[in-house]
This record gives C-alpha cells, sequence and structure tokens, in this order.
C-alpha cells in the first residue's frame, strides 16, 4: 500500500470480508478468491457492514453474492488488512477489511455476481502470492497455518 500525502488523519472506512477455504481429499486446503469488479485483480469476498447483521454474517452473505459459496463462518476475525478502494470517480478511500474464515459446505451453480467476477481455487501459498495486499497475503498464511496445525 503506498502512502499519501494526509494519510495519517484519514479515517479508513470498515468493511467485512469472508476468506473462503475448504479441506481437500488429501488434508490440503485451498483457499477461494475472486477478482474485484473494476480492477479485475484477486481479493476475497468483502463489502460494507450490513444493517441489522452481525459482521461474521455480513462477511458470510458476501461469499454468497461475490463467490456463490455457503459454509460455516467464523465468529472471531481471522485479523483485518488496509486498503485503498478506487471509486468509480477515480477516488480512493482507504478501508479496513475484518476478515471472517468461511469453511466452504457448498458451491452453487448460480450466485447473483457470478457473471461479473471470475473465482478460483488456489493453494494458500499460491493464493497468498495472487493477491495483492500484504496484510490480506499475511492474513492467508497465517490462517492456513493454523487450520493445518503448522506452527507459525
Amino acid at each position: 500500500m503506498t502512502t499519501q500525502p494526509g494519510d495519517s488523519e484519514r479515517e479508513p472506512r470498515r468493511q467485512v470480508g469472508a476468506l473462503p477455504f475448504r479441506r481437500d481429499g488429501d488434508g490440503s486446503y485451498t483457499v477461494l478468491l475472486v477478482t474485484s469488479r473494476e480492477s479485475r485483480r484477486w481479493v476475497i469476498p468483502k463489502g460494507w457492514p450490513m444493517k441489522g447483521r452481525k459482521p461474521y454474517e455480513a462477511a458470510a452473505r458476501e461469499a454468497y453474492e461475490e463467490a456463490g459459496v455457503i459454509g460455516h463462518v467464523g465468529k472471531r476475525p481471522l485479523g483485518f488488512y488496509l486498503y485503498d478502494k478506487r471509486l468509480k470517480n477515480r477516488d480512493s478511500v482507504l478501508c479496513q477489511v475484518k476478515v471472517f474464515p468461511l469453511e466452504v459446505r457448498k458451491q452453487l451453480k448460480r450466485w447473483p455476481e457470478q457473471h461479473e467476477r471470475e473465482n478460483r481455487w488456489f493453494t494458500p501459498s499460491e493464493a497468498a502470492e495472487a493477491v495483492a495486499e500484504a496484510g490480506l497475503a499475511g492474513i492467508i498464511r497465517a490462517a492456513l497455518r493454523r487450520e493445518a496445525g503448522l506452527p507459525d
């Protein structure tokens, strides 16, 4: 993330995100990433908090809308990361994304944003390399080490 003059005064906008993962037949884990609509870079499903929903519930809803997955969402966040969200008018806003784990139980054939995004399963190390945000890459690496029972 590049810093800009005045960054220290910018209060980040809060978002929630889900880190969808599954355990494969051999016991290894894979992570589902989606492309962002504007820049087409690899990201996790995320969005603004939703009125009447707890943050982890909103994260699970984003995973359904953006990636077409349903599963068990953890109530405790894995961590958070910062990124600059580009707006349609070319301005950007600093966002802090609180990331919740989502163990995928079902991948749907149809979902709301399927024609607007691509999605792909990655190994944790491939997913960490594919995302642009260093903070998100760190969360992916740390979360899947914990799931696999590996030391940090």
